[in-house]
């Protein structure tokens, strides 16, 4: 068997889609507190610095977060597991309530640093002070310096990977 030759193509938004649907993310519901609460799937999410304690996320201009985390400055972060696509999909709708409605139907916490909606279930949490924003095309990238961190119980990760939600089967004994 041959192996594929690659062959550059014009960079479309859909061809640059398509070819990073093969790049397999984890999948995070970041959240805002305040007096009008706000919560967001995102995929683009990772670890930048361990000293100091550093994430990013990049947020679409036009999405509700983008304004809500400009305004509160600090946001939580639940890494999703393989059991909470349902609650994945219910943050990615844009059709769902929004300000504190949208969180009366889910099991979840306060994050003790920064009031932010820590979501009930999630593998892991952070908490993060938002340290810099650069707007970048149609995103801007926030660098979040972490404030917090802890683990939930031990479980399947919950993925993004060629469009669909997938899980990473590696917990023991699953």
């Amino acid at each position: 068997m041959s192996p594929v030759q690659p062959v550059a193509t014009e960079v479309t938004p859909a061809s640059l889609r398509e070819v990073m649907s093969r790049f397999a993310t984890g999948v995070v519901v970041l959240t805002v507190g305040g007096d009008n609460p706000h919560g967001m799937t995102a995929n683009s999410f990772t670890s930048v610095s361990l000293e100091p304690p550093t994430v990013l996320c990049c947020i679409g201009h036009s999405a509700v977060m983008h304004s809500a985390l400009t305004r509160v400055g600090r946001f939580g972060v639940s890494v999703m597991s393989a059991e909470q696509e349902e609650i994945t999909r219910y943050f990615a709708d844009k059709k769902r309530p929004l300000g504190p409605a949208q969180f009366e139907r889910l099991d979840w916490l306060p994050g003790p640093g920064t009031g932010a909606p820590l979501l009930s279930g999630a593998l892991a949490w952070l908490e993060c002070e938002v340290t810099a924003a650069h707007e970048v095309g149609d995103h801007s990238v926030f660098l979040g310096e972490v404030v917090s961190a802890m683990n939930g119980a031990a479980g399947d990760g919950l993925l993004f990977y060629e469009g669909r939600f997938q899980r990473t089967g590696t917990t023991p004994g699953r």
